[in-house]
């Protein structure tokens, strides 16, 4: 058994967590079966499956309820190298095609049944990366996984963990990784490429080089008891390597027809509607455009109407906040 899983158990039985005892248990007969100790493995195997005694009506203590209380600090400033998003500013209500829908249940499918699949010698994906464009919803993706599996979310700060000294980046990663193995969480490395560009062609041997080799050894030895999310805008220009450390990777895509639809309903449900709006219309206008746009659209014509007294938002009122969107996309494209 290996220090790190000592220091894990030690903690868990410090802190009362019979759900992380169990964790650890389970991979302790795992390790011990592929050392080829069989029958130690089946004996552990039979005590942890006896039926558990009553605790006098005494839930068993989780991590999951509580703030991830020590941040990763830098080595050198002493800065958070990570923000942890509470689970009240968690949005996670999501439009998604089925097919997308469906990869992000599987997640939480998985992650429910962690236990139940760990005794058959089996992992949960609990590695992701989600890809597409800018606006399309892969950090909410994220949210949305911590929300449905309960896990807090610790947002990595790339603006305090690169550095310019020696090594110092990826000793500040490795702090980040540590970090998430004390607790269980949801880490999300958004837009990673910031610290995982391509290393093929590249001239540069320097900090930027190390900070990608390091990442790549962390996610092959990833095995900390929540989640990692990563996201990027541009998956091409990621590391090769890097795509197969991931359990799971897809995209996000921007909202079609019925998505559109049901995004605009679902923002405008608190606010009365025109019965004269022409929802195809406005579908039509919105295609091909990120979710963020459709959801923003709708919040400003419903602050329009509630500012101007009026009780119903009308079609004119959803029109110009869709103009007024698309004309900043393509005031922001002159001038990019």
């Amino acid at each position: 058994m290996n220090a790190d899983t000592i220091k894990r158990i030690v903690r868990a039985i410090a802190e009362e967590s019979q759900e992380d005892l169990a964790l650890l248990a389970r991979k302790v007969i795992k390790d011990e079966r592929q050392s080829g100790h069989e029958k130690l493995a089946d004996q552990l195997e039979s005590i942890l499956d006896r039926p558990k005694p009553a605790r006098n009506g005494r839930k068993p203590s989780t991590d999951h309820g509580r703030p991830l209380q020590e941040l990763p600090l830098s080595r050198r400033h002493r800065e958070t190298l990570a923000t942890v998003i509470p689970r009240d500013a968690l949005e996670h209500h999501m439009v998604l095609p089925p097919p997308v829908e469906e990869r992000f249940a599987r997640i939480e499918r998985e992650y429910a049944a962690r236990e139940r699949l760990g005794a058959y010698g089996l992992r949960p994906r609990k590695t992701i990366l989600l890809y597409g464009p800018p606006g399309c919803g892969k950090s909410l993706g994220a949210k949305r996984l911590a929300w449905n599996t309960g896990l807090p979310l610790m947002k990595v700060r790339f603006d305090a963990l690169i550095s310019s000294y020696f090594g110092e980046s990826a000793s500040n990663l490795r702090a980040v990784f540590d970090a998430a193995k004390e607790r269980p969480c949801v880490l999300l490395l958004d837009e990673c490429d910031f610290i995982a560009r391509s290393r093929a062609g590249s001239r540069d041997i320097g900090e930027a080089t190390r900070i990608v080799n390091s990442l790549l050894q962390l996610m092959e030895e990833y095995d900390a008891p929540g989640l990692l999310v990563a996201t990027t805008n541009v998956q091409s220009s990621l590391d090769e390597a890097l795509f197969r450390r991931f359990d799971d990777v897809f995209p996000v895509p921007f909202p079609g027809p019925g998505e559109i639809e049901q995004l605009l309903k679902t923002t405008l449900s608190a606010v009365p509607v025109s019965n004269r709006v022409d929802w195809r219309e406005l579908i039509g206008l919105l295609e091909g455009e990120p979710a963020a746009m459709v959801v923003k659209a709708a919040q400003d014509a419903a602050k329009a109407a509630v500012l101007s007294g009026q009780k119903v938002v009308t079609p004119s009122q959803l029109k110009a906040a869709v103009a007024d969107l698309k004309g900043r996309g393509d005031e922001t494209a002159r001038n990019g």
